[in-house]
This record gives C-alpha cells, structure tokens and sequence, in this order.
C-alpha cells in the first residue's frame, strides 16, 4: 500500500461526524470551527513501543489507549474533546496490525464523539503519536495550580490496577479469569474521565490525571502553588481483582507509584463536598477522599492509625537520571 493508499484506507472516516469539521483528511490541513465563547484545550502524546505499551499488545488496544491518554489530559483541564490529529510510524504497512489499530481508534473516537481530522504517516519503528483538540467556556478550564489549604484530596475510580496488569501480562497469566481480565483491561483500554473533568468545572480547585502514579501527579499538582498534603494510604481506592492478585501493600504502592491508570486527582473544598455525591452517582464513577491539602510543602503518607509510611519509589519517570 502506499501512504495515501493506507490513509484513505483505514483512517479517512474515524470517529464521529462533527459539525464543526469544515474539512478533515485528506487535505494538507485540517480547517474547524471553534464555539464562540469558548478556549481551545490541546493536549499530545506519543505512545512508544515497548515504552508506552507491550510489544505484544494487541493492536486494537493499542489504538484506543493511544487517544484515551490524551483524551485523559482534557479530561484534567475540564474540557469537551473535539478533534484529534495522528501521526503514525510504521515499519510496514501491515494491514492485519492497521485495521485492528483503526478499528480500536475508531472506537473511542466515536464514543467520546471525538474526529480525526487529519496526521501523517511515515515508515520507522512503531510510534504513535496523538494530538487531541477541546474547548470550554472560556475561563472554566481546570487547571494543577488553584488548591488552597484545607482543601479535601479526593480520586477517581481505583487505583494501582494497570501497573498490577502489566506485570500479570508479562508473566502469562491466565487470560481467561475474569479478575486478570479485568486488570488488562485497565492496562490496555483505560477510562479517561472526560465527563468527570467537565462535571468538576467550578467544584474543583486543581486537578490532573493520573498518569505516571498518584504521588508523582499529587506532587506536581501541589508544586504548583507550592504546597502539600498528608494522605491516608488506608483510604486509597483498590479494586477487589487488584487486592486479589497484589494484596493490600502491593496494591497501594503500585497505586502511588505504578501509573498508567488515568484517573483523575483532584482537591475541592470541604464545604463541597457534599455535591460530589451527586456526580459520582449520575456518572456511575466512585469518587474517593484521601487526604487534604496543607500549607507545608511536601507529601506525607500515613495509615488510618496516624503510623507514617513510605514509598519504594517515586513514580514513573522517562529520564530518571536527568537533573
């Protein structure tokens, strides 16, 4: 296939049919409409082999987490994604591999009603490359910097359940026990919580996602207005497979430190608290309070028993020896 071949092929019509989108693929530009009244939101990943995902993961997977980690930083910013550009490098134009990818891309376009409209392609070894476009009303965006002292800490969903994923990947677990399913399916196909991010707009004071473990992401939230904040590990969100298959310590060390879970961490106020309630059960996600914010810098863990504890590592990092 040639390059216009493979464009035209699997990726000319993914995603949902937008309004908005004047002219998508297929041009040397893409040409949209933006909302009056609105701020543009863009966010870019890319998504190495072997770095980002397993080599061996299946391609379909591959193509709905390459655009949910995006879609997962608008989710943090409070924003409604629109369109998405992709920039794909291939070591050949596998058609097997392509038609799964799209089919997996195509997918969580269409339910987040997300368009691609447009990217290139190029021949090299397998990055994936997204860039995701959103907009809010303008001057709504969450953002890290806002959380004051006394501010309530609270999560998204469960954590620590990818990282349990990948090493349960790794080791051939049995694929088919539901619970080991469960826990790739966090690894592969991650839930970014746009819904959320737009429901906390005016509720939150900072938020970020979850991305590289919840004391790495805390951290830069926090540094942002440079503050801290103790958190009761016993509070921490796990979900049954992961304590099943990691046990309580395992679970909430990988939780803090083991990323690729795209939730959301957020601090609001106490004094609503009460309201998160109501978002949670209207959009069927657990909101979880782990902690609050205070003036002294720094991140402190305790246990429910005021006992301090400490972590094995600090998070992900890509360079971890640059200082």
């Amino acid at each position: 296939m040639t390059e216009f071949d493979l464009i035209r092929t699997y990726f000319s019509d993914v995603g949902s049919r937008r309004q908005d989108v004047v002219l998508g693929v297929g041009d040397d530009g893409a040409v949209l409409q933006p909302p009056a009244g609105h701020s543009l939101v863009m966010a870019t990943d890319c998504l190495v082999n072997g770095v980002h995902f397993p080599v061996d993961a299946p391609a379909d997977a591959i193509g709905e987490k390459a655009l949910a980690v995006n879609l997962s930083d608008l989710a943090a910013m409070g924003a409604q994604p629109a369109w998405v550009l992709l920039a794909l490098t291939l070591p050949d134009a596998d058609e097997r591999w392509l038609r799964q990818f799209a089919r997996g891309l195509g997918r969580a376009a269409t339910y987040h009603q997300v368009r691609l409209v447009g990217g290139d392609t190029a021949r090299g070894p397998l990055n994936i490359s997204v860039q995701v476009t959103g907009f809010v009303p303008t001057g709504t965006a969450l953002r890290r910097r806002g959380a004051r002292p006394g501010d309530a800490v609270v999560v998204s969903g469960t954590l620590g359940d990818a990282a349990l994923g990948l090493s349960l990947w790794r080791g051939r677990a049995d694929r088919d026990d539901p619970d080991v399913a469960y826990l790739l399916d966090r690894l592969h196909r991650p839930t970014p919580r746009v819904s959320l991010g737009q429901a906390l707009r005016g509720r939150a004071t900072a938020a970020v996602d979850v991305s590289d473990g919840l004391a790495a992401d805390l951290g830069h939230l926090l540094a942002a207005d440079n503050l801290g904040a103790t958190l009761d590990v016993d509070r921490l969100p796990l979900s049954e497979p992961g304590l099943r298959f990691g046990g309580r310590e395992r679970q909430w060390q990988a939780a803090l430190t083991g990323g690729d879970d795209y939730e959301l961490c957020f601090t609001v106020p106490r004094s609503r608290l009460h309201e998160l309630d109501a978002i949670a059960s209207r959009l069927g996600v657990a909101l979880t309070r782990i902690g609050h914010v205070q003036p002294e810098p720094g991140l402190r863990l305790i246990r429910s028993d005021r006992t301090p504890v400490s972590l094995e590592t600090p998070g992900y990092s890509h360079f971890p020896e640059v200082r």
